[in-house]
């Protein structure tokens, strides 16, 4: 006899039938964050080489719907099961990806802006103030002392470093209080950048490798740099050599940690957006210095850098609609 199995529908059926919102990471906000990078990247491409503007206004148009979808899913699981989202904020780990949602909120502004410039002050405002909220909460963790050294992973660079998308999304902001707030943001996030990465390789270097579900959050490890490239570009009003320094360690840390990500082994999960953010920065900040130098080994770069980007947010996009779908990315499961 045949012992009995599952069939692929009666699998897809299961997992239907174990769909719940409580299992909906606040990890997936990262996605708002990829296709708003990506958005902004395109943006620059039409103006420095004439790209269709069409590829970045829809992107970022997606990026605005995709975040209206999560925040209703993560609002109904917060209604319907407060206990889940209180311990995936108070995780050590999983609580860093709150960030997600701050800096989602940031980058969506620069989205809105050329459209309506009232509502991206007000979104900015809003993304301003849950970043160094957020910010606050982390440092004040981190300093009340006896956490685990292993729990020191990539994505605890995520809401202190948030701070660093605020001068990159807060250049044009028209209020009295902008720039003041601008420089202060650059200050915490580039010092924490500097104290939390030190900490973070020292975790690497003499524990035990990540787990394979965190491996893709290596990725964040290229994102202070690039997008400390951004703010201090932003912050002085041109590209100099100590924002050239910054350029190239951002692309050093992606060639070293590309090879230990990009790998077949590592399966899909909504994990995989972490790669999103940094790579969208690197790609931003390589089409900023290459149009600066107007190199032609440099755009090549850049447009290298862009078509990556642009693949890697297509695969992700296609496999997060067939993970919810399926019902598999509700169940706590590998979609």
């Amino acid at each position: 006899m045949q012992s009995p199995s599952l069939s692929p529908s009666s699998s897809a059926s299961s997992a239907r039938s174990a769909f719940s919102f409580k299992h909906l990471p606040v990890n997936l906000f990262a996605s708002v964050m990829g296709l708003s990078g990506l958005a902004m990247a395109w943006r620059l491409a039409h103006g420095s080489l004439g790209a269709p503007a069409v590829i970045g206004e829809a992107v970022g148009a997606l990026a605005l719907g995709v975040f209206v979808l999560i925040s209703l899913g993560y609002l109904t699981k917060l209604v319907k099961h407060p206990g889940a989202v209180h311990g995936e904020f108070h995780h050590p780990v999983a609580g860093s990806f709150f960030g997600t949602i701050a800096i989602s909120i940031l980058l969506l502004s620069a989205i809105v802006e050329p459209y309506d410039a009232a509502a991206s002050h007000a979104i900015w405002t809003v993304g301003v103030l849950a970043t160094f909220a957020l910010s606050f909460v982390a440092v004040t963790r981190l300093l009340r002392g006896q956490i685990d050294a292993s729990h020191a992973v990539p994505a605890w660079i995520i809401p202190c470093v948030a701070t660093l998308d605020i001068p990159v999304t807060g250049q044009q902001m028209p209020m009295a209080w902008a720039s003041e707030i601008n420089l202060m943001a650059c200050a915490v996030g580039a010092v924490m950048a500097l104290v939390l990465f030190a900490m973070i390789v020292s975790r690497l270097v003499h524990r035990d490798p990540l787990a394979s579900a965190m491996t893709p959050s290596l990725m964040i490890l290229v994102a202070p740099f690039a997008v400390g490239f951004l703010a201090y570009t932003n912050m002085v009003g041109g590209i100099d050599r100590f924002a050239a320094l910054l350029f190239y360690f951002a692309l050093f840390m992606f060639a070293v940690v590309a090879p230990k990500v990009f790998r077949p082994s590592v399966r899909f999960s909504a994990a995989w957006w972490a790669i999103g953010f940094p790579l969208a920065a690197l790609a931003n900040a390589a089409l900023k210095y290459a149009d600066f130098r107007n190199s032609s080994p440099l755009w090549l770069l850049a447009l290298a850098l862009l078509g990556a980007l642009t693949l890697a947010m297509a695969i992700l996009a296609v496999r997060t609609v067939h993970g919810a779908l399926s019902g598999k990315l509700f169940t706590g499961g590998p979609a």
